[in-house]
């Protein structure tokens, strides 16, 4: 029998979400009131007893001068993604209903992981001439279910989402994460997992003084000033201030340390600054942001390091740097980022990436034009 889905209320979706171990922070309901352009709604899943056994945040952007919606659902739904009637109990009732509320598109994210690859899988992988992209190199772990459950949307009509450009970012959420498993380790063993060179510099920025604080509302300005540096030198567009006053206001509303801005202070100079996110027992490096003055006092590993301390001491299972590339050319401008993230001594994980169902072929396949000459 199909489960019910049904609109719930902001109350019962957080309580859903607070009671699971993690779930993604795009898919709480505060997620929605950072995202103005688009018109949110908590959706509940109901079995025959009534009882909520899955939730998901949808954000429905609408077509210009059409009563039409995108349907997103970023990193979800939070629902039972092995159960063996997935498509037939869960995913077709959700998709009779966004149809009914006036979807012509369903773009949702499974948080299923695919692969993982070890720090030291990452690192033979990018020093391999043979090995272009990570799927190159021989993963440490495998998840065979992800493989049958990819195999399961296609036949139900999904259509899977290539990500897009050179360097593996696609449009919506990134398909490749770096993150550093924390259940069952101590911070000394998380210390211990670190590469030389990120104990050398963590050591080094606390010999030349820099000192890591936590920032407020007032201090998104100061990490503003540096975000919109970094995206000048690493070549993508910032999203403006607003966006990130509107995070801040909206997830701290809903929980007084969802979201923490931290700062790397030096000389009476800030040098580097990011985010930090945290749902359940899952924390993320966000945003971060630096300048490239001063850069050998090392702000940012004394800065991610605090902030890892810091996760750690909230509880933690996993803390997560979030997207990656998945090219291992020398030459790509973001291998950088990967080689930084990879001394941390996590792991590369590959999820199962994003997935469409188009309701109105036609609509569909106009929004998917409009998207490539973007």
């Amino acid at each position: 029998m199909s489960l019910r889905v049904q609109p719930i209320s902001r109350d019962e979706h957080l309580a859903f979400v607070e009671g699971l171990p993690s779930a993604s922070h795009m898919q709480i309901p505060s997620w929605g009131d950072v995202k103005p352009d688009w018109r949110a709604e908590s959706l509940g899943w109901f079995d025959e007893a009534g009882l909520l056994v899955g939730a998901g945040l949808v954000l429905f952007r609408p077509l210009p001068k059409l009563k039409k919606y995108l349907a997103y659902l970023p990193e979800g739904p939070v629902v039972d993604w092995f159960a063996p009637d997935l498509v037939e109990r869960w995913l077709e009732p959700m998709l009779a209903h966004l149809k009914a509320r006036g979807a012509f598109s369903v773009k949702m994210g499974p948080p299923v992981v695919v692969r993982r690859w070890s720090a030291d899988a990452v690192k033979a992988a990018i020093a391999d001439p043979g090995a272009h992209r990570l799927r190159d190199a021989e993963a440490t772990s495998y998840e065979p279910r992800a493989f049958d459950l990819a195999d399961r949307l296609r036949r139900a009509g999904w259509q899977q989402t290539e990500p897009g450009g050179e360097d593996g970012f696609a449009a919506g959420q990134p398909r490749h994460v770096f993150q550093v498993p924390y259940e069952g380790r101590s911070l000394e063993e998380i210390h211990q997992g670190l590469n030389q060179q990120w104990r050398r510099n963590i050591k080094k920025a606390e010999k030349a003084g820099v000192k890591v604080v936590r920032g407020g509302y007032e201090d998104l300005s100061a990490f503003y000033t540096l975000y919109t540096e970094t995206a000048e030198r690493d070549r993508f567009i910032p999203r403006p201030l607003p966006y990130f006053q509107r995070m801040w206001t909206a997830l701290n509303a809903e929980h007084p340390d969802r979201m923490r801005l931290y700062l790397a202070h030096h000389d009476g100079d800030v040098l580097a600054a990011a985010t930090m996110l945290t749902v359940g027992r899952h924390a993320w490096y966000s945003y971060g942001a630096s300048t490239s003055h001063k850069r050998e006092v090392q702000p940012n590993n004394a800065m991610q390091w605090r902030m890892m301390c810091d996760a750690h001491e909230l509880g933690a299972a996993v803390y997560d740097l979030r997207g990656i590339t998945d090219t291992l050319e020398d030459s790509h401008h973001l291998l950088g980022l990967l080689r930084f993230k990879v001394g941390t001594g996590g792991q590369a994980v590959e999820y199962l990436g994003e997935w469409d169902f188009p309701l109105n072929r036609l609509l569909h396949k106009a929004l998917d034009l409009y998207m490539a000459r973007r």
